[in-house]
């Protein structure tokens, strides 16, 4: 099943800025603030994206996280606040992942098959026939150490 449900947000540039405030309205402590420039291979961004949000979460209740990057590259052109939202789902297993990846891509559009990253085993984004956009993971054994 699934374990986890979290809000993901997208920002051109500013992702820091909105966490900033996020975090003057809910309080606590960033759980992760990583620049594209963190990551090993700065996860194939250019020079001008390197200082902008890969990821940054922000606890806002009980297991549960605000998050979000910038979009970098190619995604910028595509960008649109009202769009930026997404939903992460943490799956409890990878067959889970992939049953779950694949109910919510079909009849719709994957913008990346789900594979594994730096940071999870099984990793994928898809936007459902209704256009609702997700996030799919499995995290498995991965232990980032970004």
């Amino acid at each position: 099943m699934i374990s986890i449900v979290n809000p993901y947000l997208n920002f051109d540039g500013n992702a820091k800025e909105a966490f900033e405030h996020y975090r003057s309205v809910f309080g606590g402590d960033f759980a992760v603030a990583m620049r594209f420039r963190d990551f090993p291979g700065n996860m194939g961004v250019g020079e001008a994206d390197l200082d902008r949000m890969a990821h940054i979460a922000l606890p806002i209740g009980k297991g549960q996280m605000l998050m979000a990057s910038d979009v970098s590259g190619g995604y910028g052109a595509n960008f649109k606040i009202g769009t930026n939202t997404y939903i992460h789902v943490e799956a409890d297993s990878a067959a889970d992942a992939q049953r779950v990846f694949d109910g919510l891509s079909a009849g719709g559009k994957t913008e990346m098959p789900l594979s594994k990253t730096e940071w999870a085993e099984l990793y994928g984004i898809c936007i459902d026939k209704f256009g609702v956009q997700w996030m799919v993971s499995y995290t498995g054994e991965v232990k980032f150490e970004g």
